[in-house]
């Protein structure tokens, strides 16, 4: 059987997608329950909805989502860098893989003794157990494992194409762990030298205001390192998807530059509401989030760029004659095609809530929910499931059949049509009121809450439609891995191609040093005075348990 990848890598590559997919399995049936109580359908009792939400966040937020990118980002790297991964670095990422479900396995059991009902954001002062905080620690060093081998491998080839830019794919991989490794060391040290102390009771109390604030350095980050691999299938894949090429080789490396330089140093708009920080720190980071929208429409133009050339290279005439030439019956397309829709929304959304104005009308309501639900279940979540379905039948050697296609457009509309349903929802009864993070209540029949009610049974059914593409999509994953028709010429691993005069990006784009010198700069000017401050001054508080 002619194979793509080597037997070795990928069965490497399947062990995180495959645990992904049980994450997601997971993490869906707790959103399906809360969805359940929020839209009135079913009744959960407060000590399960905490514990569901926390769980939901966990699965979902931070092991699905990482899983699947590392899994993904090897795959691309192997392929673009030589055919194979050498044997040093598949150990190393067996012993990452290794780690991360020790972690994850160990976060889960204390969720559900219901010792760690604490929404996922290590919020102090709520204290979970702490083998919570020790395994989600070694799931983020788990991680910092993982991406050894993608940069050992860059290196590799750089210095065997000297003078040489890297392939797209992996350059962007690079990027990604990058920001990663960057953005995780705020909550490792947070968790290592907070929470976990605090948890095993060696100190008393814990510095608030500290502590969310090296979670928020982490926090907004953590969306980009979600959205980055979504841009690199948006960016490298899809063009071979729809048989065209990039339009260009250069613009793409500057945007996951400047997504670096952007993202990190940006923590204190989650932060616009809190106590204990100037108000000079919220706008100086505020004022840096919204350069974070130059790289974003550069990603915009870049991509309808990409389809115009598409149409054009199959014989396109006229202004807009080019889109009716896209593939729009291949899934491999449609669904990211509708995940760049989606994230205009919410995109949108996200300006709102770094505008300190705007942010204290919307910041505690479901609006913050429905935004946030938009951006990743929408956007990355439904590229991922794009992958998916090309990258699982390649690992296997089975074919994605007319079938399956058919049932992956139907699930992206189901998806799709579920998460507009409940995001959308979401922010219409966030602006009139409704909180984030409770559990259903009528609050003793309050005319606002009333006002709520029927908006929250959309909700709940928006939840339901979601859970039923997470479904049919399992239900299509399991058929890829297992039973779809064997053959000895799986479909080509997509990389797109770059017209030749693109080819040579320049070389300072890949001088990572400077970069990440900058990147350190940045986040110094932006948090080391705040930060100086809120361990001179902040006050320490005692350990809340909810249960």
């Amino acid at each position: 059987m002619s194979r793509t990848f080597d037997r070795k890598d990928s069965s490497l590559i399947l062990a995180y997608l495959i645990f992904s997919f049980v994450a997601l399995l997971a993490g869906a049936v707790a959103g399906l329950l809360q969805s359940l109580d929020r839209g009135g359908y079913i009744t959960v009792s407060p000590q399960w909805y905490y514990l569901l939400l926390t769980l939901h966040g966990v699965a979902l937020a931070l092991i699905f989502t990482t899983f699947f990118i590392i899994g993904f980002l090897y795959s691309g790297v192997i392929k673009t860098l030589g055919g194979k991964m050498a044997p040093g670095n598949r150990t190393t990422g067996w012993l990452a893989f290794i780690m991360m479900v020790a972690g994850t396995l160990m976060a889960l059991v204390v969720i559900f003794n219901h010792s760690s009902s604490v929404l996922y954001t290590f919020y102090a002062p709520m204290k979970a157990s702490p083998w919570f905080y020790v395994g989600l620690a070694l799931v983020v060093v788990g991680s910092w494992v993982a991406a050894i081998p993608i940069f050992n491998s860059y290196r590799q080839w750089r210095r065997a194409n000297k003078g040489q830019p890297s392939p797209l794919f992996a350059y962007m991989s690079v990027a990604t762990m990058v920001l990663w490794l960057i953005c995780s060391l705020g909550v490792a040290i947070e968790v290592v030298f907070q929470l976990i102390p605090w948890s095993f009771g060696w100190v008393d109390e814990v510095n608030v205001v500290l502590s969310r604030t090296l979670f928020w350095y982490f926090g907004h980050p953590l969306v980009y390192f979600w959205l980055l691999p979504a841009y690199i299938y948006w960016y490298v894949n899809i063009p071979a998807v729809i048989g065209g090429r990039l339009f260009s080789d250069s613009l793409p490396r500057l945007t996951f530059i400047l997504f670096i330089l952007y993202s990190i140093p940006v923590g204190f708009h989650h932060q616009l509401m809190e106590p204990g920080i100037p108000s000079f720190w919220k706008f100086l980071q505020i004022v840096l989030t919204m350069f974070v929208v130059i790289p974003s429409l550069m990603t915009v133009f870049a991509i309808i760029a990409t389809f115009e050339i598409a149409g054009r290279m199959k014989g396109a005439k006229g202004r807009f004659g080019w889109v009716r030439k896209l593939p729009w019956g291949d899934v491999r397309f449609f669904a990211p095609f509708l995940a760049m829709l989606v994230f205009i929304p919410a995109g949108a959304g996200g300006i709102i809530n770094a505008s300190y104005q705007l942010d204290q009308v919307v910041h505690n309501t479901l609006w913050i929910t429905g935004h946030f639900h938009m951006t990743i279940a929408a956007t990355v979540v439904l590229t991922f499931f794009a992958a998916s379905y090309w990258l699982v039948p390649i690992l296997v050697g089975r074919k994605f059949t007319p079938l399956l296609n058919r049932l992956g457009m139907i699930q992206s509309v189901i998806w799709v049509t579920g998460i507009m349903l409940m995001g959308g929802i979401m922010h219409m009864i966030g602006l009139m009121g409704a909180p984030r993070r409770t559990s259903f209540t009528e609050y003793g029949n309050h005319p606002a809450a009333q006002e709520w009610a029927p908006y929250m049974g959309a909700v709940g059914f928006g939840g339901i439609l979601m859970f039923i593409g997470i479904v049919l999509y399992l239900a299509i994953v399991v058929y890829m891995l297992f039973l779809a028709p064997k053959t000895d010429s799986p479909v080509e691993y997509p990389i797109g191609r770059v017209d030749p005069k693109f080819q040579k990006p320049p070389l300072i784009l890949e001088r990572w040093p400077l970069w990440i010198g900058i990147t350190v700069a940045l986040i110094l000017i932006a948090y080391t005075l705040p930060v100086i401050h809120m361990v001179q001054d902040a006050p320490a508080s005692p350990a809340i348990r909810t249960w």
